[in-house]
């Protein structure tokens, strides 16, 4: 039962240690396996497969009175199982895609309000919304717009500034 225990804590360690050093046995070959494995020698799956190796063998040998035969062979399929399920678990993470990042062209239309007075041609501060969070800008206008008025953004100047036009209700 120490061997099974044994593997299953080296098991656990490895996984722990996979968090900083995955991608090395993948590129150990320099490139010669790449893609034939498809992830399956990353160290996630193989620290999964061997820590419920020795896991489900020291279940399997400290519950029932079978033998080590017969606990290697649970281990075994325990491992597996645990081996395939991160191996899709990790390649169902690395498939998830995110949102485009908002740029500054995305503020086009958007309305606002102003923060600080904006002279005629001159820069005053607005706040908008950019992918649902508040941004305060630099703001410039044609004609003078006051504190709190609405407001529509025309164009994106910088990423720090824009050209606002009053919304006439």
């Amino acid at each position: 039962m120490t061997v099974f225990l044994g593997l299953g804590i080296a098991g656990i360690v490895l996984l722990a240690l996979s968090l900083i050093f995955d991608g090395i046995l993948e590129g150990l070959f320099g490139g010669v396996l790449d893609g034939l494995f498809d992830g399956l020698l990353s160290l996630p799956v193989i620290a999964g497969f061997i820590s419920m190796f020795g896991f489900g063998g020291a279940i399997m040998l400290g519950t029932t009175g079978l033998g080590a035969g017969a606990a290697t062979g649970v281990g075994v399929a325990a491992g597996v199982a645990a081996g395939w399920l991160a191996w899709k678990f990790s390649r169902a993470l690395m498939r998830d895609q995110t949102d485009a990042t908002p740029r500054g062209a995305d503020l086009v239309g958007t309305a606002g309000s102003v923060v600080t007075a904006i002279p005629a041609d001159g820069y005053g501060e607005v706040l908008l919304r950019l992918g649902g969070q508040p941004v305060k800008l630099a703001a410039k206008s044609a004609v003078p717009v006051a504190r709190g008025a609405e407001i529509w953004v025309e164009a994106s100047l910088s990423s720090t500034s824009v050209t606002v036009r009053p919304v006439e209700r």
